[in-house]
């Protein structure tokens, strides 16, 4: 199994394994033939309970799917050292795609509530897609911008129920 630092972040990332990749396959998002281009650009990660993702305000150069487990977001509130849970997100969720798509700061830090796997696809590794297999990296694109319409939708929601 091959591992690579992915940089300043200190992630340690690897090939996706054989369990990984079957948990990709079952959550039914990509059909075989994107899988089979798809693969080869997503690395592997293995976060534990308790562990923290990212923290706010750190650079964002990669997105991940999650195949397993639940991460919960928090954001930082004007009281120093207080935080709110903003979701919990689960299998077949996309998380890091605001800086990923915008190259902004982490919005949120992200935590691990029980051990999770992770799809994770950097900025290059996604413009190489995009170059390589079209057709995968637009359905890509679009599951990434579907997470995002849909997290804007509750926002809305929550904001009508405070008022």
């Amino acid at each position: 199994m091959t591992v690579v630092n992915s940089g300043s972040s200190g992630e340690v990332l690897q090939q996706l394994s054989p369990e990984m990749a079957a948990n990709l396959e079952g959550l039914h998002i990509f059909s075989s033939e994107e899988l089979k281009h798809l693969l080869p650009y997503l690395k592997g990660r293995q976060v534990a309970a308790g562990e923290t993702l990212w923290q706010e305000s750190q650079a964002g150069n990669y997105l991940a799917l999650i195949l397993s487990g639940h991460l919960e977001a928090k954001k930082d509130t004007e009281f120093p050292g207080k935080q709110v849970v903003v979701a919990v997100f689960g299998p077949g969720a996309v998380v890091g795609e605001l800086s990923f798509l915008d190259q902004s700061p982490r919005a949120v830090s992200v935590v691990a509530l029980e051990d999770v796997s992770l799809a994770v696809i950097g900025r290059d590794e996604f413009r190489q897609l995009f170059e390589d297999y079209p057709a995968a990296g637009m359905k890509l694109y679009r599951t990434i911008l579907m997470a995002l319409a849909s997290r804007l939708k509750k926002s809305y929601e929550r904001l009508a129920a405070i008022f």
